[in-house]
Order: structure tokens, then C-alpha cells, then sequence
């Protein structure tokens, strides 16, 4: 996964010139069926009874030789009541609706979501790390 434009301003400032960052006290996934990219340009899933999920990470632990972090728990999606589309990529951001987008990358299997479909990431597919 990839960091956002956003996110990337907002460390450096706090890291590098002292500015302060205010980090995001929950967390959530969303979907997109287009590559939301660095500038948050994505079309997000909406409507058909889609919503955003709360994710919580493990703490960062050595993979492969980088830092990363990993959900906690199963994120479940509601079952779709209308066709979502092609779902490409996948989003992590700091609000319910709205918000600024922080990590995205692509989905390793996109698939499409049906009517009556039901979306899920199990425990510790969601992976993420500064490269």
C-alpha cells in the first residue's frame, strides 16, 4: 500500500519542521472502484447499502525486513442491496464520510460485488508499512 499525499505533508511537517499533526483517533477502510492515487481522486463504493469499516492494528512487527502493521479483527461489509461495482482498490482514511484519505493500494483479487454480495477481509489481510 501506498501513502497518501496527504499523510506523506502532514509527517513530514510533524517529523521534519516541528508542525503539528493531530492523528485520527479511529480508523476506517474504504473501497473504491478506481485507484483513489496519492491525490485522493478514487471513485469511492457508494450507495447500495455500503459503508466504511472501523480497522484497528496490531502493532508494527519486522516483515521481510520492514515495519508493519496488520488489521485485528475481520472487516465485514454489509451484504450489498444493489450492485457495487468492480471493486479495484481499497483506502484507509480518518473519518466515517469524508475525512482525508491516508494509505490506498490495489485489491490482490478484485472482484465485483453484487446484489446480496458481502465483502470481507480476514484478521491480518490488510497489511501496511513505509516503503
Amino acid at each position: 500500500m501506498s501513502v497518501s499525499n496527504y499523510l506523506a505533508t502532514s509527517l513530514l511537517n510533524q517529523v521534519f519542521r516541528n508542525t503539528a499533526y493531530t492523528r485520527p483517533t479511529i480508523l476506517h477502510v474504504a473501497l473504491y472502484t478506481s485507484n483513489p492515487t496519492g491525490a485522493d481522486t478514487g471513485q469511492e463504493v457508494s450507495g447500495g447499502g455500503y459503508v466504511r469499516q472501523v480497522v484497528t492494528f496490531g502493532p508494527p512487527t519486522p516483515v521481510n525486513g520492514k515495519q508493519t502493521i496488520k488489521n485485528l479483527a475481520d472487516l465485514v461489509w454489509p451484504v450489498a442491496t444493489a450492485d457495487w461495482g468492480l471493486l479495484t482498490h481499497v483506502g484507509v482514511r480518518d473519518a466515517t464520510t469524508g475525512g482525508n484519505l491516508l494509505y490506498f493500494g490495489p485489491l490482490d483479487d478484485p472482484r465485483t460485488i453484487l446484489r446480496g454480495d458481502i465483502f470481507k477481509y480476514v484478521i491480518g489481510q490488510l497489511v501496511m508499512d513505509l516503503s
